[in-house]
């Protein structure tokens, strides 16, 4: 479930477990590591745990059964409420946020989380195995960000492609980052 306010922006899934975090006042959070870093930061202001996990609504969910968590999700907008249901539900989930506005509107109540920008790219490759080359370049660029942003590369679980997502504080430093990445990742496995 994903949302749209009022002047037609998306709301995505990390935005709408922020508005639940902060109005459920849960504990801890179930999330995947596509999470952008402004949901990781909202909740540490708030003394909320983070459990991150590989991506798929399956590992939340499981993340969640063993932490004895009641809310997770993805940014895709699959989001896990386990208070009285036992998996991710749409119609549930879109309850829960009208109900989390207490008056606001949606864009004011999404604007608790400052989203970080991401830029992401889909590299075709039959391999799986990422280069030492590539990962070596990744953890050089993370060290760089220094927690103001990330790199993430991995091999898809559904295409033969590595998924490349970069993060930063700038539109500009995300699109590099992930250029960078995205031309290693073409010229070894392309």
């Amino acid at each position: 479930m994903l949302a749209v306010d009022a002047r037609g922006e998306v709301v995505d899934g990390d935005q709408i477990l922020a508005i639940l975090m902060l109005h459920l006042d849960v504990e801890l959070v179930g999330v995947t590591v596509m999470a952008n870093l402004g949901l990781h930061r909202l909740a540490e202001e708030h003394g909320v745990r983070v459990v991150t996990t590989d991506v798929g609504d399956r590992y939340v969910l499981e993340a969640l059964y063993r932490e004895g968590g009641l809310l997770g999700g993805e940014q895709s907008g699959h989001l896990i409420y386990l208070r009285d249901h036992v998996t991710g539900d749409g119609l549930a989930a879109g309850l829960l946020l009208c109900g989390a506005l207490e008056g606001r509107t949606l864009e004011e109540a999404a604007a608790q989380m400052e989203r970080f920008p991401q830029a992401k790219a889909n590299v075709r490759a039959a391999v799986r195995e990422l280069p030492e080359s590539v990962t070596r370049e990744v953890e050089r660029l993370n060290a760089e960000l220094e927690g103001r942003g990330r790199v993430l590369v991995r091999p898809s679980g559904t295409e033969p492609v590595i998924r490349i997502l970069a993060e930063a504080e700038t539109a500009a430093e995300a699109d590099a980052a992930c250029g960078t990445i995205r031309a290693l990742v073409t010229r070894e496995l392309g």
